[in-house]
């Protein structure tokens, strides 16, 4: 997926400043940056959610659609509590797919909680279940908007191992917003830095998976020094 020159404006401040990247398929990229980096913008805008200046893939974003290939996991689960957990996920796929909505919830470890309602749930429960959602609906990217961020650090290695598998095994293209250098360290395989709408940072992370969790690889220190002399963290 090919960025150029992407440029977003609120009330004249550039949330994204003539930015440009060519996002690798088949990876995992993290980005991060402070709140009002522009990293949120960037995640809707190549979800077709707003317009902007530039293009995407040779498609001018000034009259922008929603991707059909393109799944969301947010920071919250965002079930509807009048639904139960297979209700929740059966909502946003094509019909026929229960036998494979009931595979999906075992394989995050909720087998036998198809029936729960969202108040049932723990909150880990609940981000199973946007987890089996976001990997069962049709696509080819997934965006991923800090949905780590509000856990307990156990729940959090948990569930970013649980992400990392279903990638490998589901296969596709993943982007997801943090301001985590731990999480992208552990999790990614690039790792972009913005700053005010620009990228000041882009870094590889050659670790082989699966990666330990409490020894992040090298990357990580060169990540928080780039996040560091930006004045991102204090």
């Amino acid at each position: 997926m090919i960025l150029s020159h992407i440029t977003k404006q609120y009330r004249g401040t550039r949330a994204l400043d003539d930015l440009s990247l060519d996002i690798e398929e088949g990876k995992i990229t993290a980005v991060l940056g402070e709140s009002g980096a522009g990293k949120t913008t960037l995640l809707s805008c190549i979800m077709g959610l707003l317009p902007f200046e530039g293009e995407i893939d040779g498609v001018s974003g000034k009259k922008p659609k929603r991707r059909k290939d393109c799944s969301y996991l947010f920071q919250d689960a965002l079930l509807l509590p009048n639904l139960t957990a297979e209700e929740n996920i059966a909502f946003v796929l094509p019909t026929g797919m229960g036998e494979r909505i009931k595979e999906m919830l075992a394989r995050v470890g909720l087998e036998g909680k198809e029936n729960a309602y969202p108040h049932e749930l723990s909150g880990g429960e609940k981000q199973r279940v946007s987890i089996a959602r976001a990997f069962l609906y049709p696509h080819t990217l997934l965006l991923m908007d800090e949905p780590f961020s509000s856990l307990d650090l156990a729940l959090k290695r948990s569930l970013m191992e649980l992400v990392r598998k279903l990638r490998e095994e589901e296969g596709g293209t993943v982007l997801f917003v943090t301001h985590d250098v731990q999480e992208a360290a552990f999790l990614a395989e690039r790792a972009l830095v913005l700053h005010r709408g620009k990228l000041i940072g882009d870094l590889p992370i050659a670790a082989p998976q699966p990666r330990d969790f409490l020894s992040p690889p090298e990357e990580a220190r060169e990540l928080a020094r780039i996040l560091l002399d930006s004045g991102e963290i204090k």
